[in-house]
């Protein structure tokens, strides 16, 4: 029995919750991660999961035995890291999370040149808004938007910040007043994002930091699908710059109070690179970050852009 490969089909299995999940992640078939775990517990003597038609859990035995096997296996990719990965052009596998709208807009662009660049680069992007457990899910990179508290075990390295801007399509600004002031946001329809601070938006412009209370037609906890209703002119949103700055270019939005943009605790935030310390010196994960960080610096080519948005 391959012991390292038990180890990892095992700890899979339990993050995917599930040996279907575990052979998809590992490139496998769903019997031979069945096979090879059961062969595991027959080597140890022990079950280390419990199972039924519907889900699999952790023994008292199998609980103990996870933390084990992640800490091996976090050593073993140390070991591998430590004489591949920390001079010379970036090769091999890069595993990477990125969160689904921010990965399209932002980065996607950029890729077809890092890998002209670097072709002995293997990259494989995951796009997911929740991150995912680095260890368990082989990940070694991943990049978060938003204001986060650190965790133990993992670097947490920031790359840069992002703010949020007011805009609406070019047909709903024809139909209504025009805004000059914030106070005029109240006449309007709103869209706004559940999880900054409900019907108030805190903008900073020239007279300072103002409150602004608004109503509208639509709420929503993700700002994709603001984005896309005011594209439709269902009214006016405060989204990422990131998201739209395509949109602003080619005129399908248009700025709303240019001279403000989000206050302080809403609308802002960090973009924050997550990885494990044996991921520091780690060419590959370094070329990773540097293209994040320029991403940030610069528009995205327009047309791959553009593309993103839709």
């Amino acid at each position: 029995m391959d012991k390292l490969m038990a180890l990892r089909m095992f700890v899979a299995t339990v993050s995917g919750g599930g040996f279907t999940a575990a052979g998809r992640s590992l490139g496998t078939a769903t019997s031979t991660v069945t096979r090879m775990i059961g062969a595991l517990e027959a080597d140890l003597g022990t079950a280390l999961l419990y199972r039924s038609t519907r889900r699999i859990t952790l023994t008292e035995s199998g609980r103990q035995y996870l933390e084990r096997a992640k800490a091996i296996l976090g050593a073993v990719e140390a070991a591998d890291l430590a004489v591949a990965d920390r001079q010379g052009p970036p090769r091999g596998a890069l595993r990477v999370s990125l969160p689904v709208a921010f990965g399209r807009a932002v980065v996607l662009p950029h890729v077809p040149a890092l890998l002209a660049a670097h072709p002995g680069l293997q990259l494989c992007l995951a796009l997911a808004d929740e991150p995912p457990d680095l260890l368990a899910e082989r990940v070694d990179l991943c990049i978060c938007l938003g204001n986060r508290a650190p965790t133990d075990g993992v670097v947490m390295k920031p790359l840069g910040r992002f703010s949020c801007r007011l805009v609406a399509s070019p047909e709903y600004l024809a139909r209504h007043a025009p805004v000059l002031i914030p106070a005029h946001l109240q006449r309007h329809a709103c869209l706004t994002l559940e999880q900054t601070g409900g019907l108030q938006w805190h903008l900073a412009g020239p007279q300072g930091s103002e409150l602004v209370r608004v109503d509208g037609p639509l709420r929503s906890n993700d700002p994709v699908v603001l984005h896309e209703a005011a594209l439709r002119g269902a009214g006016i949103a405060l989204l990422p710059g990131w998201m739209v700055e395509a949109d602003l270019t080619q005129g399908r939005l248009r700025p709303v109070l240019p001279a403000y943009s989000a206050g302080a605790g809403q609308g802002q935030g960090t973009v924050h690179a997550l990885f494990l310390p044996n991921q520091r010196a780690s060419v590959r994960v370094r070329t990773f970050i540097g293209l994040i960080e320029r991403a940030l610096g610069q528009p995205a080519p327009a047309a791959l852009a553009a593309q993103a948005a839709c």
